[in-house]
C-alpha cells in the first residue's frame, strides 16, 4: 500500500503502548564482508540504503533508491502492524527536454508482503516497486505516477570496498562509520515509459549499499557525495561530510584504476570546490550544482545534465535534496559520467 504522507508511520508509533526495554542498536565495527549475505538487508542497525544512479543513453539521468530503517519504536509490541521496520523509496528521472526532475516516492512499514527488505540477498520492495538481484545481476522495477522503468543491471566489474575493507569512516568518532561498498560500471538494460512513450534503453550505472547506525553525528549538517564511471574503466567515488558551521568534518574516497588498482583516501586527501550555484525555484535552497573534485593526485570537473535536479522527499524521508546526474571532465576534455548527491543545504539533515 502506498503511504503518501511521512506523518503516518509517526502516527501510528505514537499510538502505540511504550516499550519495555530500550533499543539496541549494533556498531560499525571492522569485520570482512561477506556474499552474497551482506547483499542483503541488515534489520538490527538503524539505517540502510540500496541506491542505483546511472545514465540511460547520453542524455537521460536515472535514480532508484530503496531506504530501510529501523525507529526503535514499539519493538515490544506482538502486533504485526508495528512499525518495527519501514522501507521508503525514492525514483527519478533527470531528462533536459522536460528541464526539471521527475520524481516520484513511497513509505511503508516492513510486512504482510507488501514492503519488506530481505535478509541474505538484495530483495527490498514496496507493492510493484522492487530491486532484487539474481545470478546475473540486478533488476530493478519502478511505475511512478510520470515515468516507469524496468531495468536489468549487469555486474562488469568486481565489487569495490569503500573505506578500511568495507569499513567507512563518517566522522572523527570511531562510532561515526558505515559498511559500504559499490558496484561500479554497472551494464544497464530494458524498457523506460515516458510521457506515454516505451523505448528500449541501453546505459552505464553506479550502485552503493550501505547500512550504519551512527552515520550522521550531531554536529554535521549533511554531505555531498559523487560516484564517476570513468571512460577508461577507472571508478571513483568521493564525498565530504559537512559541518552546520560550515567546515568540512570529514571526507573520504576511494579511487580504482582500470587495471584494478584500489586506492584509498581520507580527509586531508579529498576537496570539493564548489564551481557553480544554482537556486531552486520552489524551495528557495541554493546548490553547488558544479564541482571541481580532487581525490589525491585526481582532479575531475563536474558538470550537470541539468540544473534542475532538485528532490522534495518531504513525504518519506522528510528532506529535501539535489541529485543529479553529472558530466565528468578532465583538463576540459570528457572523461565519464556519473552523479553527485547534495544533502543539508536546507536544514540539517537527521538520519
Amino acid at each position: 500500500m502506498r503511504r503518501r504522507s511521512f506523518l503516518a508511520w509517526l502516527g501510528l508509533a505514537m499510538c502505540m503502548p511504550p516499550r519495555v526495554r530500550a533499543v539496541e542498536y549494533p556498531a560499525v565495527t571492522p569485520r570482512a564482508l561477506r556474499f552474497p549475505f551482506d547483499h542483503g538487508a541488515h534489520p538490527l542497525f538503524r539505517t540502510e540504503w540500496w541506491y542505483i544512479t546511472g545514465w540511460l543513453g547520453e542524455a537521460r539521468g536515472f535514480q532508484i533508491t530503496f531506504f530501510r530503517h529501523r525507529p526503535g519504536v514499539a519493538e515490544d509490541t506482538p502486533s504485526a502492524f508495528a512499525p518495527v521496520q519501514l522501507i521508503f523509496a525514492h525514483a527519478a528521472v533527470s531528462d533536459p527536454a522536460r528541464g526539471a526532475l521527475l520524481h516520484d516516492q513511497r513509505i511503508a512499514r516492513a510486512g504482510f508482503g507488501l514492503a519488506g527488505a530481505r535478509e541474505g540477498d538484495t530483495e527490498v520492495w514496496i507493492d510493484d516497486w522492487r530491486l532484487v538481484r539474481g545470478e546475473d545481476g540486478y533488476r530493478g522495477r519502478i511505475a511512478a505516477a510520470e515515468f516507469a522503468f524496468d531495468l536489468r543491471f549487469l555486474p562488469t566489474q568486481p565489487i569495490l570496498l569503500q573505506g578500511e575493507a568495507g569499513v567507512s569512516r563518517k566522522g572523527p568518532r570511531r562510532e561515526e562509520a558505515s559498511y559500504y561498498y559499490s558496484r561500479p560500471h554497472l551494464a544497464v538494460q530494458g524498457e523506460l515509459q515516458l510521457a506515454g512513450r516505451r523505448e528500449t534503453v541501453r546505459g552505464h550505472a553506479w550502485l552503493d549499499h550501505e547500512w550504519s547506525t551512527e552515520y550522521l553525528a550531531a554536529e554535521a549538517a549533511g554531505w555531498d557525495w559523487t560516484g564517476l564511471n570513468l571512460d577508461d574503466g577507472a571508478a571513483l567515488m568521493a564525498f565530504r561530510i559537512r559541518a552546520k558551521d560550515g567546515s568540512v568534518r570529514w571526507a573520504g574516497g576511494a579511487y580504482r584504476d582500470a587495471q584494478g588498482r584500489r586506492s584509498v583516501y581520507g580527509p586531508g586527501d579529498i576537496r570539493f570546490e564548489p564551481l557553480r550555484r544554482w537556486r531552486s525555484p520552489r524551495s528557495d535552497i541554493e546548490y553547488p550544482v558544479a564541482m571541481r573534485v580532487h581525490l589525491g593526485p585526481h582532479t575531475f570537473t563536474l558538470e550537470p545534465l541539468m540544473d534542475d535536479q532538485e528532490l522534495d522527499a518531504r513525504t518519506s524521508a522528510g528532506t529535501i535534496y539535489w541529485e543529479g546526474a553529472m558530466r565528468v571532465l578532465q583538463e576540459g576534455r570528457r572523461a565519464g559520467r556519473g552523479y553527485m548527491e547534495l544533502t543539508g543545504y536546507t536544514e540539517p539533515l537527521r538520519m
